[in-house]
């Protein structure tokens, strides 16, 4: 009887634990809901310019050299960014073409692009977000003006170094949203 008292309360104490666990994890209640399946956003055009000089600015202040990228990327992205238009940049990297993107979103408002910075840095952390990035991802979130700028690697998973590299140099571009972990 002993037993038995003994394991319902090793069994108890475990579903208790499981449950503190669980409730403290962020919880994510989007405001609004993603665009329809295979919808596609806009280019964002001029309304992106200025934040794409400053980004590109700031690479090469870095020793970096970034382009307009002509290879399709869409990251894992929140709601609120999923529709907005963008502007996608690539860091040139020879030793990786695969990596370096740096998405620049644009919204109507600052207050918008600071919405929507948050909104993102609240589903990255959440269990809805964080399932779609490894491990150990660092996530480079910032605004300017009505922009949002969204760089996100995992440190030392590129051959070329200079991917680890980008996030640092983004950090004098805008205002910096934390991503809570």
């Amino acid at each position: 009887m002993t037993r038995l008292r003994a394991g319902a309360a090793l069994l108890t104490a475990c579903a208790v634990v499981a449950f503190a666990v669980t409730a403290c994890a962020p919880v994510y209640n989007p405001r609004t809901t993603y665009q329809p399946a295979g919808s596609t956003p806009l280019p964002a055009g001029d309304t992106t310019s200025a934040a794409t000089q400053a980004v590109l600015g700031a690479l090469a202040s870095a020793g970096l050299q970034a382009t307009v990228s002509a290879t399709p990327y869409r990251p894992p992205e929140g709601p609120l960014l999923s529709a907005a238009p963008r502007t996608v940049l690539q860091v040139t990297m020879p030793d990786d073409p695969t990596h370096g993107f740096i998405v620049i979103y644009a919204l109507d408002s600052p207050n918008a692009a600071l919405a929507a910075a948050n909104d993102h840095a609240t589903w990255v952390a959440a269990p809805v977000g964080k399932i779609n990035f490894p491990p150990g991802t660092r996530f480079e979130l910032r605004t300017l003006g009505s922009n949002v700028i969204l760089f996100n690697w995992l440190p030392g998973s590129s051959p070329d170094a200079r991917n680890d590299r980008i996030g640092p140099a983004l950090e004098t571009v805008g205002e910096g949203v934390a991503v809570p972990s």
